[in-house]
């Protein structure tokens, strides 16, 4: 049984290297193909935990973290992740923003995707003053040489926690993906979920 743990601020400093190297392996896997390295994780992960109100849920067996799930209020995010928002009109102070989720391969089928995801927004109703949540995922065309035969894409999942993909959201993120030398821009579309008035 998976054990899953909300935390925020220097709590998580201890885990700073379990969670670059997790990060660094299951994205490396399609569709992010992303050839990662350990400065440049550890960097980021501070950003969850300097910036006020955000939070990481990490998933343990035993002592071992197996999966992680971020989040922050939208308005402590890069320029690229604000600007498409701030472009469409929005309040990106009423916006949360969910980072990401990595759960090793072999701990999937147990209930942890969905319950990063209520873990998140339970911890930005708690914050307070949120009206959205949001995230990103990369788009990839369907005959992309290193889609697995079997890859299925989150899309229903997604739906299914009660988000809506907007394709006039978008933005790219660069990163250095397996078999490339240098970084190279990656599209990206946002999905949203409206929060019910409490």
């Amino acid at each position: 049984m998976l054990r899953l743990e909300r935390l925020s601020g220097d709590k998580l400093n201890q885990y700073i290297p379990e969670l670059a190297e997790l990060r660094i392996r299951v994205f490396r896997d399609f569709p992010y193909l992303y050839d990662g390295d350990l400065t440049y994780e550890e960097k980021y992960l501070k950003t969850y935990i300097e910036a006020p109100d955000s939070v990481i849920v990490l998933a343990f067996d035993g002592e071992h973290v197996v999966g992680a799930s971020t989040g922050i209020p939208l308005k402590y995010e890069t320029d690229e992740v604000k600007a498409p928002f701030i472009a469409a009109g929005y309040d990106i102070d009423k916006i949360f923003y969910c980072g990401e989720s990595v759960l090793l391969s072999q701990y999937r089928g147990q209930g942890a995707g969905v319950a990063f995801f209520d873990e998140r927004e339970a911890h930005a109703h708690e914050v307070g003053g949120f009206e959205y949540s949001c995230f990103c995922g990369v788009q990839r065309p369907e005959d992309h040489p290193q889609r697995p035969a079997d890859y299925q894409p989150l899309d229903n999942f997604w739906c299914k926690r009660g988000y809506e993909k907007h394709p006039e959201l978008n933005t790219t993120f660069s990163w250095k993906e397996v078999g490339e030398t240098i970084e190279s821009p990656k599209p990206m579309t946002f999905w949203m979920k409206k929060f019910k008035s409490l």
